[in-house]
């Protein structure tokens, strides 16, 4: 099992590297699709898709919000219409439950937008962070907050860990844990910044910019971790899905980045601005 998580671990970074690399419609396309495998992992974990039947009509309107959402942030760039693409899959959702009722219950309905919101719409930071000023660069805090945190925080936690961070959730989780994991994301984001700023972005000022962000975004991509493990705890499940050996689903493996990338998005907005 170890053997295959570090396989799928160095797989994934890969295949990370290549992708937001390049960009543009590729980085799009990609989000896209992971935006819809983590939209159907969560409608089947919270009840919305019932397990060994056809998408629903529900679903279906969530698919629709979410390619109209992808749309407007590839094409129209602006948030204005990603907005207003939400409040589009809003209402279709609530088409469906207006002419198809009785037949869905109203949890099911505001679990199906908040699967809308939940992973697609929080994982298109992602491209967003990436068009930023300087964003190829910037947009590897993200993973620096959730991945780097998260390998830090489970080494301190193995070596000093003693007080529980939220024993009914998550009993192995420690306070010095998570204190390691966002020592450790500030520490790899200013070696980061230190870089960039020395061998490519000569004359920029973006270590402490970087340390500032790297922490943040550790602090609240923890809480991402924890909030996707919460849902699975209350429908009993192990694992969203198996799509990544060792890992499980898109959930699984992107929790805490779903919470860190606009978090970093609006960090990084505001202050790489007074550069």
């Amino acid at each position: 099992m170890f053997y295959k998580r570090a396989l799928s671990a160095v797989m994934l970074v890969v295949i990370a590297l290549a992708v937001i690399l390049t960009g543009g419609a590729v980085l799009a396309v990609v989000l896209y699709m992971l935006s819809l495998i983590a939209f159907f992992e969560l409608t089947k974990a919270i009840g919305v898709h019932e397990k060994d039947k056809k998408i629903n009509a529900l679903e279906t309107a969530g698919v629709l919000g979410i390619t109209i959402y992808y749309l407007a942030m590839f094409f129209a760039k602006t948030e204005t219409a990603m907005c207003f693409a939400l409040i589009l899959t809003f209402m279709a959702i609530m088409f469906v439950y207006v002419f198809a009722f009785p037949k869905f219950k109203s949890g099911e309905v505001m679990g199906t937008f908040f699967c809308v919101v939940y992973a697609p719409a929080l994982l298109s930071f992602l491209y967003l962070t990436r068009n930023l000023k300087h964003g190829i660069y910037v947009v590897w805090l993200i993973f620096i907050s959730s991945w780097i945190c998260d390998t830090c925080a489970y080494l301190v936690g193995v070596m000093i860990g003693k007080h529980k961070m939220a024993p009914k959730l998550s009993p192995k989780k420690s306070i010095e844990g998570a204190i390691g994991g966002i020592a450790g994301s500030s520490l790899v984001g200013a070696l980061f910044g230190l870089y960039v700023e020395r061998y490519v972005l000569t004359g920029e000022e973006l270590v402490l910019v970087f340390a500032i962000i790297g922490a943040v975004g550790a602090m609240i991509s923890q809480v991402g971790d924890l909030a996707a493990s919460a849902i699975k705890r209350n429908h009993d499940i192990k694992d969203y899905g198996k799509l990544i050996p060792g890992h499980g689903g898109v959930m699984d493996r992107f929790d805490s980045v779903l919470f860190a990338a606009p978090m970093i998005y609006f960090l990084a907005y505001f202050l790489m601005n007074q550069l």
